[in-house]
This record gives C-alpha cells, structure tokens and sequence, in this order.
C-alpha cells in the first residue's frame, strides 16, 4: 500500500472555557500527558465518541482525564478500493476481515504503547469472548491505557488474533452487526473507574447462540500469511469435513471458554 495513513483522530481537550458556540468533542485536541488513552480501530470511526462524549465520561474527556483515538480500519485495506474483507475459507456466508489489513491497524495501534499486556491490553469484541465483568473493568482500568479491534461482518481472521495475542471479550449472549456499540460500553465501564471522572471514589465501592455454541476460528485469504496456513480441512472442498472440524472447534472452544454453557447443553 502506497499512501500513508492518516494519522488517527484523537478526542479530548486539555482546557475548556466559556463561549457560545456549542462544544465540538470531534474537533483536534491538544494531547494529554499521562492520560489514560482508549485507542479504538474500527471501519466506522464518526461513531466516536458518541455517548462517550456525553454526561461524565464526556466531561473527563473534556477535562483530559482520559483520551480517545479512534483509527480507521479502512485506510488499511488493500487496492483502490481499500478491501478489508474476503470471502470465508472453506465456504459460507459473509465476509471476513483480512489479517493482513487488520494486522497494519494493530501494528499502527501499537506505536508507543508499552509492550505489557497488563498495562496496555489489546481486545477485540466478540460475542465469544470472555464476559465482561466489573472486574474486568477494574483491571483495565488499571492500565495505561488499551486498543479496542471492532468487528465486522463474520468476525476476524483467527490468524492475527492469535498473532498478535488479542484478548476477546464479549459484551453478552448476542449479536450486533458490529463492534462499536460494545467498546462504547467496554468504555464506559473502564473510565468511570478512573480516578476522578466519578468525582468520589467511594461511589464505585459498593457497586455491585444459536445452537448454544461459541463460533468456530474463522479465516480467509491468504493461504499463508506470516508463515501460518489457513487449516488444510477448509481448502480441501470437502464440506462434511469442514462441518465436522468447526463443530469440534465450535464444543473445544465452549467447554474452554464458557463452561456455564456447556453444562446448559447436557441437561
């Protein structure tokens, strides 16, 4: 790819001041030393800050208790039409986001973040992922900041997940038609806990699928990328074979990642 990529846009001011205009959160902020940074890589970056940018959560941004930077998938894709998808290996419906394009937004995501996972981690929102809990939210709170993947369509090569070493984490037992919705929530949850957006610490103290499997790893184009290959099953046309290893890889994942649904199944 020939063009540079824009640089992300970030949210946030260092300082407000009276006027009569009415304030533009989407306008470019001067950075914030020290804040905790939210970056979002998402093919739908005017999504951002939405509710974020409202109540307290907006106000913490406003006053630089925190910042956004949201970096748009599409600037990475391939050709001129800027593709970030393809087809499913092994067949089905829908488009999956191609790892090379997703592993440029991760990489571009990762320039001066530490290296750390427990201070910086890096999420894609999945419906199976973890659950995210107030726990949850407390340990990201305790970071330095983090990088939220958006997904679209059916999900993302399981490849650069596994690359890149991408905690998932889902919002519940549904489906969106994309991921901006749950890193606006995952979001809302994670500054609140930021000293002083709440404004009183102690008001956090006390707070308290369809055949009911996860999904199967998805992949596509390229055969091989980074030296790993697409599973030879789902090149091999053979489409009782494919049901039967995403059927396995479907209960594996279950039975390792929630168990609660599992043990629904056998009763």
């Amino acid at each position: 790819m020939s063009d540079t990529p824009a640089s992300p846009k970030s949210h946030g001011r260092l300082r407000i001041r009276p006027t009569l205009q009415p304030r533009d959160l989407m306008e470019e902020p001067r950075l914030v030393n020290g804040a905790f940074t939210a970056k979002v890589i998402t093919l739908f970056p005017e999504a951002f800050p939405g509710t974020l940018g409202l109540s307290l959560t907006g106000k913490a941004l406003d006053f630089g208790l925190w910042q956004l930077e949201t970096i748009d998938l599409r600037q990475f894709g391939e050709g001129r039409h800027r593709n970030v998808d393809d087809t499913p290996a092994g067949g089905g419906a829908g488009m999956v986001l191609r790892p090379d394009v997703v592993d440029a937004a991760l990489c571009h995501a990762r320039i001066g973040t530490p290296a750390d996972r427990t201070r910086w981690p890096v999420i894609y929102l999945s419906p199976r992922g973890a659950p995210f809990t107030q726990a949850t939210a407390r340990r990201l709170a305790q970071g330095e900041g983090l990088t939220l993947l958006c997904g679209r369509f059916e999900g993302v090569d399981q490849r650069v997940l596994d690359h890149h070493q991408v905690e998932e984490i889902s919002l519940g037992d549904f489906v969106l038609t994309g991921g901006e919705i749950a890193a606006q929530a995952v979001l809302d949850a994670t500054v609140r806990l930021i000293p002083g957006v709440l404004g009183n610490a102690a008001s956090t103290e006390e707070e308290s699928f369809s055949d009911g499997l996860l999904e199967h790893p998805q992949f596509t184009r390229p055969a091989v990328w980074e030296g790993h290959e697409i599973p030879a099953v789902l090149q091999s046309g053979n489409h009782a074979e494919i049901a039967r290893w995403r059927r396995t890889q479907a209960e594996a994942l279950t039975r390792a990642r929630r168990p609660d649904l599992w043990e629904k199944r056998g009763r």
